[in-house]
């Protein structure tokens, strides 16, 4: 199932009030008088598919503009695929779009019922709708969007290629990008990892040990200190186990008294458990005291004032101080920096290396940029032979019969995002005319064609669900209005096509025929828009012909001109009903 839209509903945009548009699966044609609000049904269909919200557009007197359309899309398909990955929701088939645009500039858009930023619509518009208008012919003539429109029609032959150009033309910035970096910054590197050697020379000249910082603290405080402590250690020694040289008589020490207190206390022992577990206690008290005792003897024959040692250590400690004062907190800390000195020295001592293997690498990019570019070079060439071609059978059948339309592919020998190629679309009117750009040219009423040829082209390249344009036929009357009218209609045939116009001859030819109405009151004015039956077709067609509803002459001629749309449009049938018996 194609994707198409169903029906529109418009509120405060432009002159248009409030209008609901039902649209027809085929040829859906748009015309009304001058400023009845035609190019605000296109706005519209902008605005729904993430065009630019302008809010000089809100109807005079409103607060916002609102656009709801409701899409028919397969449950199963793309569309519906991306909606859901949004959190949108599709209730059977049926994809309701909403935007709003306040009169003070600010725009909302939601999808499936799912509030959603506005480049969400865009994202899935490409999928679903090309909204043609007048200014997008204006960019069409800007040379990046006819290099875009030719990698367009060229296809699936130049999306490989192309991508595996664009990642390589991606690295090759970034390997110069940082080529250039490396090279500038070469003088400041030489300065770092010159700083980073001094500082990783004077921590290995001081060979520092983790956590001797600590300890040589710990040894200071001992060495300035021995007096005091060897004294404190033989006095506790003396409490606890006496001294027998020292010739005092009835000093009693402290393992004598426990001792003497476990004896007293093993001789009733036996008469109370509790006296006997205390006893315990006393032996295992006195076994301690005597060990601790013991301990602080061996401990003040060790303490010993050394000067010598204690100027060392305070020396020492004094290096290391000048360490942590530029390197670290602490000893653990300038340990931890000469590490990653070491390693960031490494890395600086690499970038040559490193600027080497760029170089290398640089240059391999280059070449094969040259290889890719060559390559789409020579597919866009062919695209370009077969969209001429193309364009310019279209052309025969707009009434232009003698116009050639070619693209000329020239290479600027500097890679960019897409290659080194600049596409010009050019235009040769008759035979022997040079092919001039576009914009030189082609006339008003040419251009129009040219666009509408090009269009067709890409319908069939690239087939879009639903296409919509305003006024492409500008500038277009007689017999070419009549061929844009079979043109359209044929397009109508495998897509979706709405079309603003004031061409009776293109009108003539749709399936369904809305009428913008202006109405007012003196002060306001409103349109909206009306379904024409048959007899409402001949009389706008009489209408867009002579100005006059009622016109006899106008009647008859429009009545001319449906009639020829129907016997070409059955002839159309015709043929696709034998080429499908043939088919099958």
């Amino acid at each position: 199932m194609r994707p198409r839209v169903e029906e529109v509903r418009i509120q405060g945009l432009g002159v248009i009030d409030e209008a609901v548009l039902e649209l027809s699966p085929g040829f859906t044609v748009v015309t009304g008088e001058t400023g009845a609000g035609k190019t605000m049904v296109v706005t519209g269909l902008g605005l729904l598919f993430g065009g630019r919200a302008d809010p000089a557009r809100v109807r005079p007197g409103a607060d916002r503009a609102t656009v709801e359309g409701t899409l028919v899309v397969d449950p199963d398909g793309r569309a519906a695929q991306q909606v859901a990955e949004v959190g949108g929701d599709v209730e059977e088939g049926a994809l309701i779009i909403s935007r709003t645009v306040s009169s003070e500039g600010r725009s909302r858009a939601w999808l499936g019922g799912r509030s959603v930023p506005v480049g969400t619509l865009t994202f899935i518009a490409d999928d679903l709708v090309a909204v043609h208008g007048q200014m997008d012919q204006q960019r069409l003539l800007q040379p990046g969007r006819q290099r875009a429109a030719l990698d367009r029609y060229a296809g699936d032959d130049l999306v490989k290629p192309l991508r595996a150009y664009e990642q390589a033309y991606k690295r090759h910035r970034q390997v110069g990008e940082l080529l250039g970096e490396l090279s500038t910054r070469a003088r400041e590197r030489a300065q770092e990892a010159d700083v980073l050697r001094f500082g990783l020379a004077e921590i290995e000249k001081a060979e520092p040990r983790d956590g001797e910082d600590v300890e040589l603290r710990e040894e200071a405080e001992r060495l300035a200190h021995a007096d005091a402590l060897r004294t404190a250690a033989t006095t506790a020694h003396g409490a606890l186990l006496g001294d027998p040289m020292s010739g005092e008589q009835g000093v009693q020490d402290a393992v004598s008294l426990v001792g003497h207190a476990r004896s007293a206390m093993e001789a009733v022992r036996a008469f109370d458990p509790v006296l006997a577990s205390l006893a315990d206690r006393l032996a295992e008290a006195g076994y301690l005291l005597s060990d601790i005792a013991t301990e602080l003897a061996a401990y003040a024959e060790s303490v010993e004032g050394d000067p010598a040692r204690l100027a060392a250590v305070q020396e020492r400690r004094s290096l290391l101080t000048g360490l942590t004062r530029k390197y670290g907190a602490d000893v653990a800390a300038v340990l931890a920096w000469a590490r990653q000195a070491a390693a960031r020295i490494t890395e600086l001592d690499g970038d040559d290396e490193r600027i080497d293997e760029l170089t290398r690498e640089h240059a391999e990019l280059t070449e094969r940029l040259g290889e890719l570019a060559a390559e789409l070079t020579a597919i866009r060439r062919s695209a370009a032979e077969r969209f001429g071609a193309a364009v310019t059978e279209e052309l025969a059948a707009l009434a232009m019969p003698h116009a050639g339309v070619s693209v000329a592919i020239t290479e600027s020998g500097v890679f960019g995002p897409h290659g080194v190629d600049e596409v010009e679309i050019r235009l040769a009117p008759h035979p022997g005319a040079p092919a001039l750009p576009l914009t030189k040219g082609a006339s008003g009423g040419e251009l129009s064609r040219v666009m509408l040829a090009i269009e067709v082209v890409f319908a069939g390249a690239d087939p879009v669900p639903t296409f919509v344009f305003d006024e492409v036929d500008a500038g277009v009357g007689g017999k070419a209005a009549v061929e844009i009218g079979r043109r359209l209609a044929k397009l109508a045939r495998t897509a979706q096509v709405i079309v603003v116009t004031h061409l009776p001859q293109v009108a003539a030819f749709a399936d369904q025929h809305l009428v913008v109405e202006k109405a007012g009151d003196g002060r306001v004015v409103r349109s909206g828009v009306v379904a024409l039956d048959q007899d409402g077709r001949a009389r706008e067609l009489s209408r867009m012909l002579a100005g006059l509803e009622d016109s006899e002459l106008g009647r008859a001629h429009a009545a001319e001109l449906l009639s020829i749309a129907e016997a070409d449009k059955a002839a159309w049938e015709k043929a696709a009903d034998g080429r499908a018996r043939q088919n099958t």
